[in-house]
């Protein structure tokens, strides 16, 4: 009967030794999808700072460019001022002294 015993020990550590290595091998598996979700989370983090240096810049360049139009604006303005009054004037000369 000794050796029935050790067939029933021996299939129970072989069904253990099975079972553990199933949970080992979920384990594994889980810890690959946890480093992956962290790497991939570190990336949405990176990407995420890369999108907010690029909308700073970019908020920068806008202002820049407004500040450069408001600029034209006035400069197109004083420019269309002084060419009516040069209008004004060739207009002057040209219809003479007496306005004939």
């Amino acid at each position: 009967m000794a050796k029935a015993g050790d067939r029933v020990a021996a299939v129970s550590l072989e069904e253990a030794i099975g079972r553990l290595d199933a949970a080992l091998a979920l384990l594994e598996t889980a810890v690959a999808r946890r480093l992956e979700a962290e790497r991939s989370r570190g990336d949405r983090e990176t990407e995420f700072a890369l999108l907010e240096e690029d909308r700073a810049r970019l908020a920068t360049e806008l202002d820049a460019a407004g500040a450069r139009l408001a600029r034209m604006n006035v400069t197109t303005g004083e420019v269309g001022r002084r060419l009516d009054r040069a209008i004004e004037t060739v207009k002057d000369v040209l219809s003479g002294p007496s306005g004939s």
